[in-house]
């Protein structure tokens, strides 16, 4: 048998239990469940009203609502809950099979680029108005900027030479429109995509009615997006633009809006109230759906062969795939891991020992693919570092790695130089790592524990520690060598539905530029940043494939399979559902359905 047979054979032996047990949940162990409801996925009368309950991710609690995201509350369902609230000016959308930044739900116009690419004009469309009657304005749009450009090290969008700094000045031209001078010509589509996203009209009137500096307002604003416990009834969110307002918001991660009654824009809301409900493990969440207390929630891969028995009870299955990649973050400022993390030989034989197909084959039941590099899709024909665990043995011999007592390597040839363990590895050093990984999903834990073992069988020791996701989150953060938050982590998982989420245009100024705010691990290097600023610059795709190629050559990260975001359980008379690829919602779109006539 081969070794891809025998390694198979391995990684289903820990799954069969959790298989065994949520198989026999589904064909039902007890009183089956009744049909939510006797329609099937097409026909019925739309009618209004109603409640929706969707479920979160596992062990995903939505913890931050400041339109204006910090480090370390960057997770995707806060941002989606937020533009509910507080839409952007442009928000992607999927046509035809493309994502475009061409919306009806944008609030603004489309951008108008003038004086070859480096004067952008915006202007808002007609009738917004804030929940307070107060109309949505440039100088709402002024206030944005005004915050972003004073904190911009405490913004979680900031990256070094672009947005705010790659605006020479900002103006406010008439109550509608605002005016940009850019520091040089970009790329149209990557600047709409990666940087117009971004800013989001803020309610000037009730935020900084005192005319405080941008400064003390945001230092301010910032104390009242830190008491989660008073997201719900501190006067400061009442004031919002979007569709929605919050009606409750607990610290538990249970989040419950409400139509705004004030709302003006073409996408008023059908339902009375939706519901999003944390779990803290996928099977928990299995439970409840297969009881009919969710009526928009998700599987777990291993139980994809038994979809059918939700099917019977009135639910549509609907896998939910995203514009992503996912990795193990790696923080090269570690002050004992970083050693051996800067070194490109030892990232190239991880990356040997993890067997991305057989994972997403057989961990997540062909619900994921392997991430190719830096960019999803298809732009990379070939992994650069297949699965080979010859190959990665050889690369740490070579430098100097022996088996020691119990088979973990030690350094046997340390410092520079060729042949060497590398700068900064002392002699008799264990390879032995600490990976910190989100809990709440077996596919992710069978996913470490395969790599684990892997790693385990070429002489590396893998230690695995699981936490929540906003604790995985909130710790693995970029930081300085000399701080106390370096020592907290040393590899770091946080993709159980996906590491990254792109806009439109995949470039990797978020990611992987020097001091780029979700460059986690503190990956710097010259060539990544020349490649970066060549995506935003030019409008040949030759450009992207080149960064592509170079930073998945390079490994700043160590790619892992790339699921999809859920696989989706959704009541048959629940309509009006699109699944965006970049993870932004809207509910104000659903409706119910009862029997008769079309829909």
């Amino acid at each position: 048998m081969g070794l891809i047979g025998v390694r198979s054979t391995r990684v289903r032996a820990p799954l069969a239990a959790a298989v065994v047990c949520l198989l026999a949940l589904v064909s039902g162990c007890g009183p089956r469940p009744e049909r939510v409801t006797d329609l099937g996925p097409t026909g019925g009368t739309r009618v209004e009203g109603g409640t929706v309950t969707m479920a979160l991710p596992p062990a995903a609690t939505p913890n931050w609502i400041f339109p204006i995201g910090a480090p370390g509350y960057l997770a995707g369902y806060n941002s989606a809950l937020q533009n509910l609230l507080y839409p952007p000016l442009y928000t992607p959308e999927e046509k035809g099979g493309e994502l475009t930044m061409d919306s009806p739900r944008n609030l603004a116009l489309p951008p108008r680029y003038s004086d070859r690419g480096t004067t952008v004009t915006l202007t808002l469309k007609r009738g917004y108005t804030w929940s307070d009657g107060r109309p949505v304005t440039a100088g709402d749009v002024a206030f944005w900027f005004e915050l972003i450009k004073a904190n911009k090290e405490e913004w979680g969008g900031y990256a070094r030479g672009l947005l705010p700094d790659n605006v020479r000045r900002f103006e406010t031209l008439d109550d509608r429109t605002v005016r940009l001078r850019l520091d040089r010509a970009y790329n149209p589509v990557w600047f709409t995509a990666n940087q117009l996203q971004s800013i989001t009209p803020l309610p000037r009137h009730a935020w900084n009615p005192d005319g405080e500096d941008p400064r003390t307002a945001f230092a301010r604003l910032l104390r009242h997006a830190k008491q989660l416990s008073r997201f719900a009834t501190d006067p400061l969110w009442r004031t919002v633009d979007g569709p929605w307002r919050i009606e409750r918001w607990s610290t538990s991660g249970r989040v419950s809006l409400v139509p705004n009654p004030r709302y003006t824009g073409p996408d008023k809301p059908h339902l009375d109230r939706v519901v999003f409900r944390p779990f803290t493990t996928a099977d928990s969440e299995f439970n409840v759906l297969r009881s009919g207390d969710i009526d928009y929630g998700y599987i777990p891969p291993a139980v994809m062969a038994a979809s059918k028995t939700f099917t019977e009870l009135g639910y549509r299955i609907d896998p939910w795939e995203g514009w992503a990649i996912t990795y193990i973050v790696l923080n090269f400022h570690h002050p004992t891991a970083g050693p051996l993390l800067r070194q490109t030989y030892l990232r190239q034989a991880l990356q040997h020992l993890i067997d991305q197909r057989a994972i997403a084959e057989v961990v997540w039941h062909g619900t994921a693919a392997p991430t190719r590099g830096p960019v999803p899709g298809s732009l990379l024909d070939r992994p650069p570092y297949p699965y080979d665990p010859g190959r990665a043995k050889r690369l740490l011999a070579a430098h100097g790695w022996r088996a020691g007592d119990g088979g973990t390597l030690r350094c046997a040839r340390p410092g520079g130089g060729p042949g060497r363990c590398g700068a900064g590895v002392e002699e008799g050093r264990e390879l032995r790592l600490e990976l910190l990984s989100q809990s709440g999903s077996t596919e992710t834990s069978n996913t470490m524990q395969e790599i684990k073992s892997s790693f385990d069988r070429a002489g590396v020791r893998l230690d695995i520690r699981q936490q929540p996701l906003n604790t995985v989150l909130g710790t693995t953060v970029p930081c300085r060598p000399a701080e106390p938050a370096c020592r907290a982590w040393q590899l770091g998982f946080f993709g159980t539905a996906g590491s990254w989420y792109f806009p439109p245009d995949p470039s990797g100024e978020q990611l992987f530029a020097t001091g780029a705010p979700s460059n986690m691990g503190n990956w710097s290097e010259p060539r990544t940043d020349e490649l970066i600023r060549a995506t935003a610059y030019s409008t040949d795709p030759a450009a992207m494939r080149a960064y592509a190629r170079h930073v998945a050559d390079r490994l700043p990260v160590l790619w892992t399979p790339n699921p999809a975001y859920q696989v989706s359980v959704i009541r048959n008379d629940l309509r009006g559902v699109e699944q965006n690829p970049t993870l932004s919602l809207a509910p104000q779109d659903w409706y119910y359905v009862t029997k008769g006539g079309g829909a």
